[in-house]
C-alpha cells in the first residue's frame, strides 16, 4: 500500500504516516456505500447494527494485513502445500464499551481464533476526558498483538487511554479500528505515542472534517452507541 496525500484522488487503501503511528483510510466502494447509509439520520438501529457489523469486517481485512503468521505445511488430496498459520499467542480483540460491542462480531468473524478482552470507558461531556470504569483483560499481554474497536475517534482521549493500558500490560503492537476519525483525534493520539517504541496503527472508513464545539465529529454520524442500541 503506497502512501499518498489524502487530498489527492487515489485507488485502494492509503496510509498517512504519523511516525510511528500510521493511519489507513480504506477506500473501497462497498465501504463508502455502507458508511453513507450509516451516516443517514433516517437509518434505524437494526439496519445500523447490521451495516456496522459488515463494515467492520471489511475494515478488519485491511487491519489484519500485518497479523503475525508462521510457515506451515499441509497435505492436500494431491500433495504437500506450503502455507501459513497464525502464531501464538493469539491476537487480542478489545472492544471499548459500549459502542465497541457493535463491532465485535464483525471483527471476530474474520479472526475467529482471537481472544477477546473488554475495556469500559466513558467520556466526561464537560472535560471531554475518558474515564475507565471496567476492564476485563489478561494481566500479562507480553508479545500480544491487540486490535482495539472504537467506532468514533473524536478527541482521541478514549482511544489513547485504551492503547496506553494495553502497552502497560505488555502488548507490543496495537491497531485501532474505527468507523470514523477526526484529524484532531488522530493528532492527539500521535502526539502521545510519537516517541513510543511500539507500533500504533489506526484503520478507519473515513477521515472527516473536524470536531465541533461539543467534541463530535463533523459531519460524522451522530452518537454511535445511541444509534446502535438506543438512548439509555
Amino acid at each position: 500500500m503506497a502512501g499518498t496525500d489524502p487530498l489527492v484522488p487515489f485507488t485502494g487503501p492509503h496510509e498517512i504516516p504519523l511516525a510511528p503511528m500510521k493511519t489507513l483510510v480504506v477506500d473501497h466502494p462497498l465501504v463508502a456505500h455502507k458508511l453513507t447509509t450509516l451516516r443517514d439520520e433516517r437509518t434505524d438501529s437494526p439496519t445500523f447494527r447490521r451495516l456496522a457489523d459488515e463494515l467492520v469486517t471489511l475494515l478488519a481485512y485491511e487491519a489484519t494485513r500485518d497479523v503475525r503468521v508462521t510457515d506451515a505445511t499441509v497435505t492436500t488430496p494431491v500433495g504437500p502445500a506450503q502455507g501459513v498459520r497464525l502464531t501464538r499467542p493469539a491476537p487480542l480483540v478489545v472492544p471499548i464499551l459500549r459502542a465497541g460491542l457493535g463491532m465485535l462480531d464483525g471483527m471476530t468473524r474474520l479472526l475467529p481464533t482471537a481472544e477477546v478482552g473488554f475495556i469500559g470507558m466513558i467520556r466526561d461531556e464537560g472535560t471531554l476526558k475518558a474515564q475507565t470504569y471496567a476492564t476485563r483483560l489478561p494481566e500479562d499481554l507480553s508479545g500480544r498483538q491487540c486490535f482495539v474497536l472504537d467506532p468514533m475517534l473524536a478527541t482521541g482521549g478514549t482511544l489513547a487511554a485504551a492503547i496506553q493500558l494495553l502497552f502497560d500490560r505488555g502488548a507490543d503492537d496495537v491497531t485501532a479500528i474505527c468507523l470514523l476519525a477526526a484529524p484532531e483525534g488522530l493528532a492527539y493520539v500521535e502526539s502521545l505515542f510519537a516517541d513510543y517504541g511500539n507500533p500504533v496503527r489506526v484503520v478507519t472508513a473515513a477521515l472527516d472534517e473536524r470536531l465541533n464545539e461539543h467534541g463530535y465529529i463533523v459531519p460524522g454520524l451522530g452518537d454511535a452507541g445511541d444509534r446502535l442500541y438506543g438512548v439509555v
